[in-house]
């Protein structure tokens, strides 16, 4: 079976992440989030990959290059962003025989794609609290009988986890019209196949869609849990590390160091002196965290600096990016609210009670800045020394 994995879109609610980097692209754990998509679709018995890409193509294009795991791989470009239908029409000269579809910014657990691929023609579902917020699933046992999106009285509490196997003749379908938002939406190409066939819902077990920052920390804390223990890199004098932590070859833990698993750093990155990172936290390729430095539960991408004497708790920096000696991040508003943050120009509720800050590509802080919980640094932004910084920048 083919696997269709949409990769072509912008990622505008992940910014300032996605300024330079496409949002598939954004690293998760040791490899790139739509890795673990085609990991999953690889376990899952995909023949081939296909690809569709767009905004930052390059990017997917040199990752995967002409095969991935031992199975092939082709490109399909989605010039305009005119919604999922739309992405998978641009693979359809590809297409030969039943396909799977699957979001490459989205995490499933492999088992349950796995058993999506076997009920073929199928979509994934997933069970949730409250699925009013989701497209939901209606079912006469495991068969769907329709999809409702966003319904006020949903039908069941599964939710459409976006991920769907076709059968061979929906490669005809996909031409629909589009919604009320302008796109054409693979919901209506699900709804056409429902109709002239018999769907079986599989519900997974671990489903998350990674729309926005915070989900990027959800999505490391999942798949840094799920690693193994590994120290290929150079651990020197009394450094301790404590449970699941993976050191790569090419890093270095100097003396002093106690890092808590799970933990990965990558080859490339230096931390300590007598620095302490703790909770699910990735330190990309050439970090370097410092004397005095706490990270905590955080993604720090590639080639960024924490040198000297400051806390760093559950947010997210993006490459090169440079914290002054004793920059503070708040992550915990006194109040015990949940912590809200800009997402395209709204301010939205995160779910989480702690969560510090969001730093773009090449973001500046000067000495003994303070950064309160949900404030978002755009690309390149600078504070000045002693600044208390409220406001997103």
């Amino acid at each position: 079976m083919q696997a269709v994995v949409l990769a072509a879109g912008e990622g505008t609610r992940m910014r300032p992440l996605t300024a330079n980097t496409l949002k598939p692209m954004l690293p998760v754990a040791d490899r790139p989030l739509v890795a673990h998509t085609a990991d999953g679709a690889v376990e899952a018995g995909a023949e081939e990959l296909i690809f569709v890409v767009g905004y930052e193509a390059d990017a997917v294009r040199s990752y995967f290059g002409d095969s991935y795991r031992g199975v092939p791989v082709r490109f399909a470009v989605q010039a305009e962003q005119r919604g999922t239908a739309d992405a998978v029409a641009a693979a359809r000269d590809h297409l030969d025989g039943p396909f799977a579809v699957l979001n490459g910014d989205n995490l499933y657990d492999h088992a349950g794609l796995a058993a999506l691929f076997d009920a073929a023609p199928s979509v994934a579902a997933y069970r949730v609290g409250d699925p009013s917020n989701y497209g939901v699933l209606s079912t006469d046992g495991d068969t769907v009988t329709g999809v409702v999106e966003k319904p006020s009285d949903p039908p069941t509490e599964l939710a459409n986890a976006g991920a769907y196997v076709f059968p061979a003749e929906a490669r005809e379908w996909l031409d629909v019209d589009p919604s009320e938002r302008g796109e054409r939406e693979i919901t209506d190409v699900l709804a056409r196949v429902v109709d002239e066939r018999s769907v079986t819902a599989v519900e997974v077990d671990r489903w998350l869609d990674v729309g926005r920052p915070w989900e990027l920390l959800a999505a490391n804390e999942w798949k840094l849990g799920e690693q193994e223990r590994r120290i290929d890199g150079e651990v020197r004098g009394d450094a301790d590390l404590r449970g699941t932590v993976v050191v790569e070859s090419g890093a270095v833990v100097e003396p002093g160091v106690v890092v808590e698993g799970p933990a990965l750093i990558r080859s490339g990155a230096t931390v300590g002196p007598n620095a302490y990172v703790r909770g699910a936290t990735l330190l990309g390729e050439n970090v370097h965290v410092g004397h005095g430095v706490e990270v905590k539960n955080s993604v720090v991408m590639a080639d960024s600096n924490v040198p000297h004497v400051s806390y760093v708790g559950d947010s997210l920096l993006g490459e090169d990016v440079n914290f002054g000696a004793g920059t503070q991040v708040a992550n915990l508003r006194h109040d015990g609210e949940k912590v809200r943050q800009t997402v395209k120009g709204d301010r939205v509720p995160t779910g989480r009670r702690k969560y510090g800050v969001v730093a773009g590509d090449g973001v500046r802080t000067a000495i003994n800045t303070s950064l309160n919980p949900g404030v978002v640094l755009s690309a390149g932004a600078t504070t000045t020394p002693g600044e208390s910084v409220t406001r997103d920048r």
